[in-house]
């Protein structure tokens, strides 16, 4: 499904990307680990393309959206979930979701009802403000208006930072069943060991810019994992 293909990526004279590769794939979720500042986000930019990139190469079904625009990637399937969520405040809950209508042809312009079973707190604040809702309920948000995308890949951004463990667990449960169904390719940046390793096949760790260990979940060595986490 993706490739991330020997991928650089400069600030200015930073570099933030150096020969970065890794795969995601249907049915699976693929994670990304590691401490602030190591270039975690600076690779789901790349990919989603809010950041060009200064060499290597991206691929998307077999194809290359290495120069292709953001919205372009996103009427492709590729759905983001930022860090720090970024939701509308002053827009309500219905509105927000609303705004993943933008790459859907205009039949398919509707909020599927699946999100509110997914999220059950959203369908019963569909009039509040989004900057009314707690940090837990603007992560739920912030998901739920990016699977009524209908995305093929979904991009996660520490989607547990800041957030209660109630719905962290939730949130857990939520892409457990997502990757279950396997219609659906997951990238999931996390600091937390635990919780990425409770739901990813695959792991990858970054730090300096480039990923220093990755594979299967249960072939790595766990203490060697926690050593590139630990500050």
């Amino acid at each position: 499904m993706l490739e991330v293909q020997n991928v650089n990526l400069h600030y200015g004279a930073a570099i933030a990307l150096r020969g970065v590769s890794i795969r995601a794939e249907l049915g699976t979720v693929t994670s990304i680990l590691g401490r602030n500042g190591v270039g975690k986000t600076s690779l789901l930019r790349a990919i989603t393309g809010a950041h060009p990139v200064s060499g290597g190469d991206i691929r998307w079904e077999g194809q290359s959206i290495t120069r292709m625009p953001s919205y372009e990637r996103a009427k492709r399937g590729i759905a983001w979930v930022p860090q720090g969520r970024d939701i509308f405040p002053l827009l309500t809950v219905r509105e927000n979701l609303e705004t993943g209508f933008a790459v859907l042809p205009r039949r398919e312009r509707k909020i599927p009802e699946e999100i509110f079973e997914l999220f059950p707190i959203l369908k019963t604040m569909l009039g509040r403000r989004g900057g009314d809702l707690s940090g837990g309920q603007q992560q739920q948000l912030a998901i739920g208006r990016a699977l009524v995308m209908r995305p093929r890949l979904l991009v996660l951004d520490e989607p547990t930072e800041g957030i209660q463990p109630s719905i962290i667990k939730d949130i857990g449960r939520v892409i457990a069943l997502l990757r279950s169904r396997g219609t659906m390719a997951i990238l999931l940046v996390e600091q937390y060991y635990d919780f990425a390793h409770e739901l990813a096949q695959t792991l990858a760790v970054m730090d300096r810019g480039s990923i220093v260990v990755s594979g299967d979940r249960d072939s790595l060595d766990e203490a060697e994992v926690r050593r590139h986490l630990s500050v």
